[in-house]
């Protein structure tokens, strides 16, 4: 029982110190192309696109080895970095409570979409409506959990998007709301509604039966952050009053909202944002 529960406790630090920090700890066993000290040498290794944080080379011949030689590639959860903790999570089943900012990116009038229009067409705009907000996550070092019907999820860790991930999960919602079309002089191509939410959540590794495991994120932060997106209208980011105070924002220019939501035994606090011209 002790030898488990030390294990338990090497897996948990591991996983809060690559969130955190975005490496992981000694005791664990990385690979040595992981240490910071290798990074500026792998640096100069041709060529890009590479793992912007250990800076491992996906195309060319040193691609080529890495790939080989221990199964290195671009992220399913963000592509500008490796698959190093994919292959953690698949390893080493668990995870670790820490603060994130959760975004969940929905389409609003999916529905009656998808009955006006024929299934390849919906397809089609559906597979570029997934391209455009999940380059937009990558491009902040956000994670995608999950591309699921008409939305997509997310969420942003300090060890990636930096200590102030609540300001980045909302500046990168912005950036997709502009991607759909808004705030310019013609009409957005597709609506959708935003939600954000700030607060303690479990991120790690979850599986199935099979073997298959994903990383996930779970807890009320995210069921709230799902919430609010299932409330924000068409051209709206919602945000929460936690993911406010958390990004540092001023109220100015945003509409107060005290908000009943589903499953939720108090009101939500929280803040209607628009894009502007």
């Amino acid at each position: 029982m002790n030898d488990r529960k030390v294990s338990e406790e090497m897996i948990r630090d591991a996983w809060h110190s690559y969130l955190t920090k975005g490496e992981m700890p000694e005791h664990m066993n990385a690979p040595w192309f992981e240490r910071k000290f290798f990074r500026p040498l792998i640096k100069r290794i041709p060529k890009s696109p590479r793992c912007a944080v250990c800076y491992i080379p996906f195309e060319g011949i040193g691609g080529k080895i890495w790939k080989l030689l221990w199964n290195v590639e671009p992220s399913k959860l963000n592509p500008h970095l490796c698959n190093l903790c994919e292959q953690f999570a698949t390893e080493y089943h668990g995870g670790v409570e820490l603060e994130i900012s959760i975004m969940f990116v929905d389409v609003r009038g999916s529905t009656t979409m998808a009955e006006k229009t024929t299934p390849r067409e919906y397809g089609k705009l559906i597979s570029r409506f997934y391209r455009a907000a999940a380059d937009e996550y990558f491009k902040s070092y956000g994670f995608v959990e999950k591309l699921l019907g008409d939305e997509v999820a997310g969420f942003f860790v300090p060890g990636f998007a930096g200590k102030d991930h609540a300001k980045v999960a909302v500046e990168t919602s912005q950036r997709i709301m502009r991607a759909m079309g808004y705030g310019g002089s013609s009409q957005p191509w597709l609506p959708i509604g935003i939600g954000i939410n700030t607060g303690l959540a479990y991120v790690g590794s979850v599986s199935a039966e099979g073997g298959v495991s994903n990383i996930a994120m779970l807890g009320d932060a995210v069921n709230t952050a799902a919430r609010l997106t299932s409330q924000a209208r068409a051209g709206e980011v919602l945000i929460s009053e936690a993911t406010r105070a958390a990004a540092g924002l001023k109220p100015d220019g945003m509409e107060a909202r005290t908000l009943k939501l589903k499953g939720k035994s108090e009101e939500v606090d929280a803040w209607a944002m628009r894009v502007g011209k």
